[in-house]
């Protein structure tokens, strides 16, 4: 019957069902230190007023979207793993869902503003206080959440209006959009071409000027005219490569494997597809942690 379901159930990772308390410690682990990371970063730049400059409030709001990213999915997945609670109310899963991938957009969002950060850092120091006011920075926030929002809020009300008359079980960890998807007895086309549709236009938006900022940073850098400055102010974008690499990297590795890797198991694409919630939160504060005399000294 074309009837809303209850609930759904979560398989956790498909075939390796029996190594779930062995993987759990990788997970768990990596949980711990995304949440103790990015706490650190955020009460260590609160409490210092040193750091209360614009490039240390993005990385604030880096900090709470990793916090919101590992809190909306790892719970659940550990919650599987222990105790094999695989239920999961429909609309508890909707609104998984929801801030899993509108928190994705966002924190894509945020290395793009810290993009800009290191551009006129780089390219107009003298101007960077008056350009990159607090004022600027809420707006830049707030129109990176209404976006991430604005493009996520249609997910959940156009799945809720989908019958499901098939299978209740998503072979995932967590309610990701394709997945649930997939359970639909439904014409889903439209679906399928927004989830590509909002996919491509943040990748590829946020890659590409992403990539326009860094080129106009390294224009700059070989035009200063002594060698000793240009590895000074190539190492104040350093961190936030290293970021852009930690969060893009399984991205697009995923992206692959989804698309091309047709024969490969699916608990690889699983693991996979983790992997890219997992790792950006755990390595963000670490990064930025080692590579920030600041942050460095005062944690010390």
């Amino acid at each position: 019957s074309n009837t809303t379901p209850a609930v759904f159930f979560l398989t956790g990772i498909p075939g390796l069902e029996a190594m779930h308390r062995w993987i759990s410690i990788p997970f768990s682990t990596a949980f711990a230190i995304a949440l103790l990371g990015n706490s650190t970063l955020l009460y260590v730049i609160k409490t210092e007023p040193s750091l209360h400059k614009p490039m240390f409030y993005f990385l604030s709001m880096l900090a709470v979207t990793d916090l919101v990213l590992s809190l909306t999915t790892v719970p659940k997945m550990l919650a599987i793993f222990w105790f094999n609670a695989q239920q999961i109310t429909f609309t508890a899963c909707l609104v998984q869902m929801f801030f899993l991938h509108a928190f994705c957009i966002m924190e894509s969002a945020v290395l793009l503003a810290m993009a800009f950060d290191r551009y006129v850092a780089v390219c107009n120091p003298l101007r960077y206080s008056s350009i990159l006011t607090n004022s600027l920075i809420a707006k830049i926030g707030l129109l990176a959440l209404l976006r991430a929002s604005g493009l996520m809020l249609p997910l959940p009300f156009l799945l809720h209006h989908l019958p499901y008359c098939r299978s209740h079980v998503v072979s995932h960890c967590y309610c990701e959009h394709m997945a649930v998807v997939k359970l639909a007895c439904a014409d889903t086309r439209f679906n399928n071409i927004y989830g590509i549709f909002v996919a491509l236009f943040i990748g590829g938006l946020d890659l590409l000027s992403i990539g326009h900022s860094y080129l106009r940073i390294l224009r700059t850098v070989l035009s200063l005219a002594s060698k000793e400055e240009r590895p000074k102010a190539l190492g104040t974008c350093l961190s936030h490569i290293c970021a852009i690499l930690v969060f893009y990297t399984p991205v697009v590795l995923s992206s692959v494997i989804h698309r091309f890797g047709h024969h490969i198991a699916p608990c690889v694409h699983i693991l996979m597809a983790n992997l890219y919630l997992l790792f950006p939160p755990m390595m963000n504060p670490i990064v930025y942690g080692v590579k920030t005399k600041q942050i460095r000294d005062r944690v010390l």
